[in-house]
This record gives C-alpha cells, structure tokens and sequence, in this order.
C-alpha cells in the first residue's frame, strides 16, 4: 500500500521470457498486486510468471477490499444496474482465463489471454480485474523492462495526495531524451503527440505515447473499459476518453529507458498512418460529444465553419490550378479573390476554435 492506498501495477506481456523476470524482481514493496496479462505469447513468458507466483506463498489478502457486492434498496436502482453492467462486461473483453486459484490472496495475478488481442486489449483486461477488485490506484508499466521501477511512487502520488485522475510519465522533457530515445522513435512520438493534442483536448500533453500512468479508481470506472483501442493507439485513444469524462491528468518527468534487451514489436511506419486514422476520427467525436451533446459551446460551430469555407475553397483551388497547368490562361481575379477569401476565412475560424479549445480544457491538466 501507499499511503494507505492499494496500488496494483497491470503489466502487458506478448513474447517478454527475456524481460518479465526483471520486472517482476524489481516491482516496490509498495505494490499490492502485479496483473500480469500474457496475450498468447509463444514463448514462455506464462511459465516464468508461474515460476514467481511459486516461489511467493504468502498470503497477500490484508488490507484489500475485493469485489463489493450491493444489495438492492428503494434508492439504488442507478447503483444496481452499474454493478450488473460490470458483471456483464467481461463479454466484451478478449477471451481470457484467470490462472490463480485464489487469486484474494496472490501478490501476482497471472491472466492468460485465449486470443491475441494487442497490447491495448492486455492492458484493458488488467484494467478490468483491477477495477472489479476495487484497487485505489493502477499503474501501468511494460513488461519489456522499459519503465524504471524506481519511478513508480513519482507516477503513483498525484493520484493518491493530489486526486489527479491520470498520471502520465513524460520522457521528452527529461534532459537525456534527444540522446537516448532513437531517432525514428522521437520523430514518430512528436508528429503523434501533435496530432494528439488536438484530437484529445489535452493541449499541454507532451510525451503521449508512453505508457507508463497511473489511474485512480474513480477515472478508471468513467471509461468504456472494452471500447479501449486494443493496439498502439491505446494511450492516444484513452487520452480521448479521459477528456470526454472531463478527468483531470498530469504529467511527471521520467528518464528514457532503451537498449537493455528488449524488441519493439511496434512498427512506426504502419503505426503512424494506423493511429492517424485514430486520432482523425477521435477530433470528430470529441467535439461531437463534448461541445455538442453534451454542452453546447460555440467552438463547436467554429470548427464547423472552418470545415465548411475549406471544403467550399476547393473548387476554386481546382479551377486555378486548371487553369495554370492545364489551359495555361491566367485565372480571373474574382476567383482569386473568393478562394482566397473562403481560405483566410477558415482558418481565421477554425484558428479561434482551437483557442477557445485550449481554453475549456485547461483546467484538466495540471
């Protein structure tokens, strides 16, 4: 525990036998329960997981709450339809079976995925036994070794004494970083963290592909837990749905760890193109949701302005460049004038969206 909390670390592991041991080995003191999540690797990542739950017999029961089950009053109907939508969500996640025969009483939990189902899906369904067992505070670290253990009070404590919703580490600020960090990786990380600002709300964010967090309870039951991108997107796509449950998140500096034996399995150039795609869709049903549905807000009508005068400008910039390339005649000054005009237009609206974006959605990050 921390701070008299209970902290439980989920740890997604495809193909990691050369890492999960460490990891495992150097987990603090402090963490009541380590959700191993395996999703159907081919190599022996279960075993050795197996192989510490062995050598640990202990009973790690004290101080955890479990499952709560409500009893049905005149009052709480709300509270008794959330409790049979938890009990009926498990449906929706990857097949999966929980290895430990009593679990209540295990420092790891050992979760074996029946399919593959992407990092983002391991991540989901420890997510999901963490919030079914009532743990105060979960993180999140890699099972490939990549996040120092070290740090994880730093990641765990504004959850804790601040009631931040979601603590994300950030290795960009850290001073090793442009040394560190391979090149393709920083590239890759910066045009994914532009795209994310905008898309998710969160402006301030940096370091967005990283997947070293914390998460109180409370955030983590405002989430579609099993509508969690199941890929490389998930930190982008959980970013979105923490700003539609209007959660607040910060940032902690963390050094960048590489070249220790691990092997990315990401592929930046068909991941780039993959979340984009995410992201593109996500900016839609952020503003969608947030400033339509939910409250209405004239940015809203400013992005939508800004669309229509750039889609209403294409015509005209077709028929300039027809004319220039194709039938060599020079354009007519009306035409000019209009394009340019929709043009300046649109951005001038879809610029003041932006800022009155950054604005509501300040208050959110601390």
């Amino acid at each position: 525990m921390l701070h008299n909390k209970t902290v439980a670390v989920v740890i997604p592991a495809f193909n990691e036998e050369a890492q999960i041991e460490k990891v495992l080995e150097n987990m603090p003191d402090f963490v009541d329960r380590m959700v191993v999540v395996n999703d159907l690797s081919g190599d022996g990542t279960a075993d050795l997981v197996r192989a510490h739950m062995d050598k640990d017999p202990a009973d790690h029961s004290t101080g955890l709450i479990g499952p709560i089950s409500i009893e049905r009053n005149f009052y709480n109907e709300a509270e008794m339809v959330l409790q049979e939508h938890d009990q009926k969500e498990i449906e929706r996640f990857v097949p999966s079976e929980v290895v430990n025969q009593e679990p209540e009483k295990s420092r790891i939990i050992l979760i074996n995925h029946l399919k593959n189902g992407g990092v983002g899906a391991a991540i989901a369904r420890g997510y999901k036994w963490c919030k079914d067992n009532n743990i105060d505070c979960i993180a999140v670290m890699a099972g490939d070794g990549q996040m120092d253990p070290h740090e994880l009070e730093a990641i765990c404590s504004p959850v804790i004494l601040e009631e931040i919703d979601y603590v994300k580490g950030n290795r960009l600020i850290h001073r090793s970083a442009k040394h560190v960090i391979p090149r393709t990786r920083y590239l890759g990380n910066s045009i994914l963290s532009i795209m994310t600002k905008m898309a998710s709300g969160y402006w301030r964010v940096s370091d967005t592909q990283t997947g070293y967090t914390a998460m109180s309870l409370a955030a983590l039951k405002k989430i579609d837990l099993p509508g969690i991108y199941k890929r490389y997107g998930m930190p982008n796509d959980m970013l979105v749905k923490l700003n539609l449950a209007r959660c607040i998140i910060k940032e902690v500096e963390i050094k960048p760890v590489y070249r220790i034996g691990e092997r990315s399995k990401m592929k930046i150039m068909r991941v780039i193109p993959k979340v984009s795609w995410l992201l593109f869709r996500s900016f839609f049903r952020r503003i969608w949701i947030r400033y339509f549905k939910h409250d209405f807000h004239p940015l809203f009508l400013l992005y939508l302005l800004g669309i229509f005068l750039f889609l209403a400008s294409i015509p005209f910039l077709i028929e300039i460049l027809k004319n220039l390339f194709v039938q060599g005649s020079v354009t007519p000054n009306s035409i000019l004038v209009i394009y340019i005009f929709l043009v300046i237009s649109g951005l001038q609206s879809w610029f003041f969206a932006m800022w009155m974006d950054i604005q509501d959605n300040d208050r959110l990050q601390k």
